[in-house]
């Protein structure tokens, strides 16, 4: 895991044309495909608070601003605060003080303390501390409800519009619908009954627009007086993480609740499966599904190069790992042209939309208003890869099988036993489900030092799809291909 935190040498094309290591991909296992993060659907499957642990639910915490009730963070430093207790007397209703447990608020890192803006302590420990109530909570809600209702008049003739049919002759419905009934209602001076058309869409509530005023609040005596203590002026930051209030003195300060944190899955854009799936528990760090990239593909590291010189050939040492329980075949192939990239994606985009043709419903499913339950995916489109290369690859001939992983042997030289008949100037090293490769890039002669060197090729490797389907259960052997592109550093000059 230590290669999550270093630059990007090496990064795979994804379908959408942008580049992300390995590491920032997922696999799906349905379309054979790589996803990047930009090729699959957030969704939320639980919120809960990183102090307490408790789990809580989606309306309840929409409707608690997303934020615990029963834990707070430092208003000074923003850290979580910690319940403390203390000896206090207790007053009860009678008037007698009898001794007992109080509790207050403090923080172990810059020992702020709820005493120290006035709040009193409480005599239980959770769901007693006094709310600052916000000043203006009326205007906020007036405008809320406005705007709501603003846009359901908006949606009503949006649909109004979208479902408008030319006017035809409705004699056929008179006797199946009873409308000489409603007739004969009319001509005797009765109300009809109101039709959609001509319902009220409800009135817009009443709403005073705010004024823009030229007083200002003038400044008080002792701001002209007193020496400043900065000490005792509020940050940017602390009024930022109160932005109702925007308190300006430290003695104004108050604890706001802790926001809640989120447990997402990840579901591929086109074949709308799950590529990633936590566990709802928030103690749990484990998924239920995983498919993460590094899982299923091989790995590429850059192990050593030469020094980079304009229009020189160096060499350059890659180190490839099989993540998977088999054997793998890679083999290295060069990047397509432009004219061959384009074609293939004329290909793909023909296809992709040959497929939604194809599971698009018909007839009167396709009127149907799509569930609120489950978001609207969107597929992304195929593009190319946006990059300038700046340096040629001189692939090794032929290809190389990696063995299956096999963690035991990780730490036991004796028990690698595979014999392969390996060409030892293109694998340089091998050991276990690892194999060093060598390969020689040339940048271009043009390129100025400093110049990053760019390069790539298309790694081809065999994949053994393990996913169960109603026409396949056996495991079933694909040949797949990615697109990896080098950065290994910038052009360096002569030696002296």
């Amino acid at each position: 895991m230590s290669v999550t935190n270093q630059p990007d040498y090496v990064r795979y094309a994804c379908t959408c044309g942008s580049l992300k290591p390995i590491t920032k991909m997922y696999f799906c296992r349905h379309c054979l495909k790589v996803r990047c993060g930009y090729c699959v659907c957030h969704e939320v499957e639980s919120n809960y608070c990183t102090n307490c642990m408790e789990n809580i639910p989606s309306s309840e915490a929409r409707l608690k601003k997303n934020r615990c009730a029963s834990c707070f963070d430092c208003p000074s430093c923003f850290q979580n605060l910690s319940l403390r207790t203390s000896i206090g007397i207790r007053t009860a209703e009678d008037g007698t003080k009898t001794p007992g447990k109080v509790y207050y608020l403090s923080c172990l890192f810059c020992r702020w303390t709820s005493r120290d803006v006035g709040i009193p302590d409480q005599t239980v420990a959770t769901g007693s501390w006094p709310e600052k109530e916000n000043v203006h909570n009326a205007r906020i809600n007036s405008l809320l409800e406005y705007y709501k209702v603003v846009a359901m008049k908006e949606k009503a003739e949006k649909d109004k519009k979208n479902y408008h049919l030319p006017r035809r002759s409705y004699t056929h419905f008179v006797e199946k619908f009873g409308i000489n009934g409603i007739s004969a209602r009319k001509r005797a001076g009765l109300s009809s009954l109101p039709t959609g058309r001509n319902a009220d869409q409800g009135k817009l509530p009443e709403l005073v627009p705010s004024e823009a005023t030229e007083e200002v609040e003038p400044l008080p005596d002792t701001f002209f007086t007193d020496v400043p203590d900065l000490t005792k002026i509020t940050t940017l930051e602390q009024r930022f993480v109160q932005p109702d209030e925007q308190p300006v003195f430290t003695k104004d300060l108050h604890p706001p609740h802790r926001r809640l944190f989120i447990k997402r899955s990840q579901r591929c854009r086109a074949c709308e499966h799950n590529v990633c799936k936590p566990e709802v528990n928030p103690t749990s760090i484990k998924f239920k599904i995983q498919h993460a990239a590094y899982y299923h593909m091989p790995s590429v590291r850059i192990l050593t190069f030469e020094p980079l010189r304009a229009g020189r050939a160096c060499s350059i040492v890659l180190k490839l790992i099989n993540p998977t329980q088999h054997l793998t075949s890679v083999q290295f192939c060069p990047l397509p042209t432009p004219e061959e990239e384009e074609r293939d994606l004329e290909i793909e985009t023909k296809l992709t939309i040959k497929k939604e043709v194809i599971e698009k419903p018909s007839g009167r499913e396709s009127l149907s208003l799509p569930s609120l339950a489950q978001p609207v995916v969107l597929s992304e489109p195929p593009r190319k890869v946006n990059i300038s290369l700046t340096a040629t690859v001189s692939l090794p001939p032929g290809g190389i099988v990696l063995p299956p992983r096999d963690d035991a042997a990780e730490y036991d030289d004796s028990g690698d036993t595979h014999n392969f008949q390996d060409d030892p100037k293109v694998v340089v090293w091998r050991k276990g489900n690892k194999a060093a490769v060598k390969f020689t890039i040339t940048p271009s002669s043009d390129a100025e030092i400093g110049t990053p060197v760019n390069c790539g090729f298309v790694l081809c490797y065999g994949y053994v799809n393990t996913m169960a389907s109603l026409d396949q259960r056996e495991p079933v052997r694909v040949d797949l291909q990615v697109k990896i592109y080098l950065n290994p550093g910038k052009i360096v000059g002569d030696e002296c």
